[in-house]
């Protein structure tokens, strides 16, 4: 394993300010209208396709062709800096091909990620569908039934899956289901329901607090018959991971939990790009806004409010950095991945409370950004594994003890 470097190389900070560009100049201009419309953004999508940015080939440089592993979390918070809704519909695609790679066979992946994304003029849209109407946390819960039909090899899928980003609107849906019950998390298997499989069909679609641009919905699964080579991975390998279980033996990660961790530093870096909008939007109205004869930032009650506010932030943002580099080194010792959602996750929501603070009433009506900034912050503590998650997580990884 190399030495962590925190300082970008040249083609990251032409990265860097690409992104950002974007983010200025097509994506916060359209931020307002698509959280009011509360619809996925396929104009702003499209534009990000035409561009490369939103594409199988960028997700593929920024997590298989960097040695770094900062590639993918410095995009992604200049993607969210600019909208955090938005930045979820394009990267949300993401979560699919996060799944087929963790799960999947070299020939699945080269097969199904370029169809979670399609190409500019001719877009597709990937999702990944783990949790349930009783079971999001508790992914030992789970009851969606995934049954072998040995004579015509195929999976029937049944059940219910709540929360999905993208769901019922993908064309491709990657999905978390159980093969074995008794063995409640370690039965799991992963599943590609290819475009147009009957049986599928879109639940309700969620009314949300915040990132309200990204689509997220129910996925209803009636009898869902897929070939027998969309369960990602074999058929062999699934058999023989499920004896072993059942003779008492450790089995591979569970099929939810090795995307969820794959994606963690990605969620941190999301979160990030909120907190920092929302700073330094709230330093720039501290600077202009004056009361009783001189700028607001000139009282220590709104400047040492921005300068924990920076602390915080950059403190997320290293934390970040190195859960990513440690993902892409294998190094995950003491749960890093964790601590940096947890980190970023809590800033995120404190900061952009702040901000709302410093502009006062103004901080509070839709015409300022920070009351969206500070809705579209709560996810984070929220998705791909609660606060409280994270911290089970952090204290069995650091403890050695089976914490419940």
């Amino acid at each position: 394993m190399g030495d962590f470097s925190m300082e970008l190389n040249e083609e990251q900070l032409q990265l860097q300010e690409w992104v950002h560009q974007f983010s200025e100049d097509v994506i916060r201009p359209a931020a307002e209208e698509w959280d009011e419309r509360e619809e996925f953004p396929f104009p702003v999508v499209e534009q990000a396709a035409e561009v490369g940015l939103y594409s199988w080939e960028f997700l593929a440089n920024g997590m298989m062709g960097d040695k770094t592993g900062l590639t993918l979390p410095v995009a992604i918070e200049e993607l969210f800096w600019g909208d955090a809704g938005i930045g979820m519909a394009i990267m949300g695609s993401g979560l699919a091909a996060a799944g087929i790679l963790a799960s999947g066979t070299q020939e699945q992946v080269l097969e199904w990620v370029p169809q979670c994304y399609g190409e500019a003029g001719d877009l597709k849209i990937g999702a990944f569908c783990a949790s349930e109407p009783d079971a999001g946390s508790d992914v030992g819960g789970y009851r969606t039934r995934a049954v072998y039909d040995e004579a015509t090899d195929e999976w029937v899928l049944n059940g219910t899956k709540a929360w999905i980003t993208n769901g019922g609107l993908a064309d491709i849906h990657v999905v978390v289901a159980v093969v074995e019950p008794e063995l409640k998390s370690r039965g799991h298997a992963s599943f590609i329901v290819p475009p147009n499989t009957p049986g599928l069909s879109q639940g309700q679609k969620y009314k949300k607090h915040g990132i309200r641009a990204s689509h997220t919905a129910e996925v209803v699964l009636e009898d869902v018959r897929i070939p027998g080579s969309c369960l990602l991975g074999t058929k062999e390998k699934l058999d023989e991971r499920i004896a072993r279980v059942k003779e008492g033996k450790s089995g591979n990660a569970q099929a939810a939990m090795q995307t969820f961790e794959a994606t963690r530093p990605a969620v941190a870096a999301q979160a990030i790009g909120v907190a920092r909008a929302a700073y330094e939007y709230s330093l720039e109205y501290a600077k202009e806004r004056e009361a009783f004869g001189r700028p607001i930032i000139m009282n220590q009650g709104i400047a040492f409010m921005l300068a924990d506010m920076a602390v915080e932030i950059d403190a997320a943002r290293w934390l970040t950095w190195r859960a990513a580099w440690l993902g892409t080194h294998q190094g995950f010792k003491n749960a890093e991945g964790s601590m940096a959602k947890l980190k970023a996750g809590r800033v995120a929501t404190w900061v952009t409370e702040r901000a709302i603070q410093i502009l006062g009433g103004y901080g509070y009506v839709r015409e300022y950004p920070v009351e969206r900034w500070h809705r579209d912050a709560k996810i984070h503590d929220i998705f791909e594994g609660t606060e409280q998650i994270q911290q089970l997580v952090i204290s069995r990884a650091i403890s050695g003890l089976r914490i419940e």
